[in-house]
Protein backbone atom coordinates (compact mmCIF):
# COMPACT_ATOMS: atom_id res chain seq x y z
CA UNK A 1 0.00 0.00 0.00
CA UNK A 2 1.50 3.12 -1.17
CA UNK A 3 -0.90 5.72 0.67
CA UNK A 4 -3.18 8.47 -0.40
CA UNK A 5 -1.41 11.57 -2.63
CA UNK A 6 -5.07 13.62 -3.09
CA UNK A 7 -4.54 16.21 -0.57
CA UNK A 8 -8.45 16.98 -0.92
CA UNK A 9 -9.07 13.13 -0.32
CA UNK A 10 -7.04 13.26 2.91
CA UNK A 11 -8.20 16.09 4.34
CA UNK A 12 -11.83 14.83 3.91
CA UNK A 13 -10.63 11.54 5.08
CA UNK A 14 -8.70 12.64 8.23
CA UNK A 15 -9.55 11.78 11.74
CA UNK A 16 -6.79 12.63 15.06
CA UNK A 17 -6.33 9.88 17.92
CA UNK A 18 -4.58 11.82 20.87
CA UNK A 19 -1.85 9.11 22.51
CA UNK A 20 -2.10 8.51 26.05
CA UNK A 21 1.11 9.56 27.49
CA UNK A 22 3.71 12.58 27.27
CA UNK A 23 6.35 12.96 25.34
CA UNK A 24 9.99 14.55 25.10
CA UNK A 25 12.84 15.13 22.79
CA UNK A 26 16.01 14.51 24.02
CA UNK A 27 19.33 14.05 22.56
CA UNK A 28 22.37 11.63 23.21
CA UNK A 29 26.30 12.06 21.53
CA UNK A 30 26.60 9.62 18.04
CA UNK A 31 27.99 6.24 19.40
CA UNK A 32 26.46 6.38 22.99
CA UNK A 33 24.63 3.00 23.27
CA UNK A 34 20.66 3.76 23.75
CA UNK A 35 20.40 -0.27 24.67
CA UNK A 36 17.15 -0.64 27.06
CA UNK A 37 15.68 3.07 26.21
CA UNK A 38 12.77 2.40 24.85
CA UNK A 39 11.64 5.38 22.39
CA UNK A 40 8.83 6.19 19.59
CA UNK A 41 11.35 7.69 17.22
CA UNK A 42 15.39 7.62 16.84
CA UNK A 43 17.05 10.23 13.85
CA UNK A 44 21.12 10.59 13.70
CA UNK A 45 22.08 13.87 13.19
CA UNK A 46 25.53 14.85 12.61
CA UNK A 47 25.38 16.58 15.91
CA UNK A 48 23.86 13.77 17.89
CA UNK A 49 21.34 11.24 17.74
CA UNK A 50 17.50 12.53 18.73
CA UNK A 51 15.22 10.65 20.54
CA UNK A 52 11.58 10.78 21.22
CA UNK A 53 10.34 8.93 24.48
CA UNK A 54 8.06 9.17 27.12
CA UNK A 55 8.91 11.65 29.41
CA UNK A 56 9.20 9.09 31.99
CA UNK A 57 11.38 6.76 30.01
CA UNK A 58 13.75 9.69 29.60
CA UNK A 59 13.60 10.33 33.40
CA UNK A 60 14.31 6.90 34.36
CA UNK A 61 17.35 6.72 31.83
CA UNK A 62 18.21 10.54 33.39
CA UNK A 63 18.35 11.99 29.78
CA UNK A 64 18.04 15.65 29.87
CA UNK A 65 14.66 16.61 27.93
CA UNK A 66 13.07 19.40 26.34
CA UNK A 67 9.45 20.10 24.80
CA UNK A 68 7.09 18.24 26.77
CA UNK A 69 4.28 17.49 24.69
CA UNK A 70 1.44 15.09 23.17
CA UNK A 71 1.39 12.51 20.18
CA UNK A 72 -1.31 13.17 17.75
CA UNK A 73 -1.47 10.22 15.21
CA UNK A 74 -3.21 11.39 11.75
CA UNK A 75 -5.57 8.16 11.19
CA UNK A 76 -5.49 8.27 7.31
CA UNK A 77 -2.69 6.44 5.41
CA UNK A 78 -1.35 9.06 3.67
CA UNK A 79 1.64 9.12 0.88
CA UNK A 80 5.27 9.46 1.49
CA UNK A 81 4.73 11.16 -1.89
CA UNK A 82 1.64 13.65 -0.79
CA UNK A 83 2.56 17.07 -1.55
CA UNK A 84 1.40 19.69 1.10
CA UNK A 85 -0.64 17.67 3.32
CA UNK A 86 1.50 18.17 6.28
CA UNK A 87 2.10 21.67 5.31
CA UNK A 88 -1.37 22.32 5.22
CA UNK A 89 -2.05 20.87 8.97
CA UNK A 90 0.54 22.43 10.34
CA UNK A 91 -0.49 26.00 9.09
CA UNK A 92 -3.93 25.35 10.66
CA UNK A 93 -2.36 24.92 13.91
CA UNK A 94 0.48 27.50 13.61
CA UNK A 95 -2.31 30.09 12.97
CA UNK A 96 -3.41 29.32 16.47
CA UNK A 97 0.36 29.67 18.13
CA UNK A 98 0.60 26.16 18.37
CA UNK A 99 4.02 24.18 17.69
CA UNK A 100 4.12 21.57 16.00
CA UNK A 101 6.81 18.62 15.15
CA UNK A 102 5.30 16.20 12.34
CA UNK A 103 7.23 12.46 12.38
CA UNK A 104 5.99 10.57 8.93
CA UNK A 105 5.78 7.05 9.61
CA UNK A 106 4.94 4.53 6.29
CA UNK A 107 1.27 4.21 7.49
CA UNK A 108 0.62 7.51 9.41
CA UNK A 109 1.79 11.41 10.30
CA UNK A 110 1.93 11.89 14.03
CA UNK A 111 2.52 15.27 15.51
CA UNK A 112 4.54 16.23 18.55
CA UNK A 113 2.13 19.55 20.25
CA UNK A 114 2.91 21.33 23.28
CA UNK A 115 1.23 19.27 26.41
CA UNK A 116 -1.02 21.74 27.34
CA UNK A 117 -2.03 23.09 23.76
CA UNK A 118 -3.34 19.12 22.65
CA UNK A 119 -7.06 19.77 23.31
CA UNK A 120 -7.30 22.67 21.54
CA UNK A 121 -4.90 21.25 18.77
CA UNK A 122 -7.40 18.37 18.76
CA UNK A 123 -10.53 20.31 18.15
CA UNK A 124 -8.76 22.25 15.01
CA UNK A 125 -8.27 19.41 13.99
CA UNK A 126 -11.52 18.52 13.81
CA UNK A 127 -12.88 21.47 11.89
CA UNK A 128 -12.12 21.27 7.87
CA UNK A 129 -9.02 21.98 7.24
Amino acid sequence: MSGEKNIEQLLKSLSAKLIEGVFVFATVPNGVSIAGVSHRMKFEEAEGTTLILSKTEAEKHGLDWQFPCRMITLDVHSSLEAVGFIARVATKLAAHGIAVNPVSGFYHDHLFVPEDRCDEAMELLRIQL
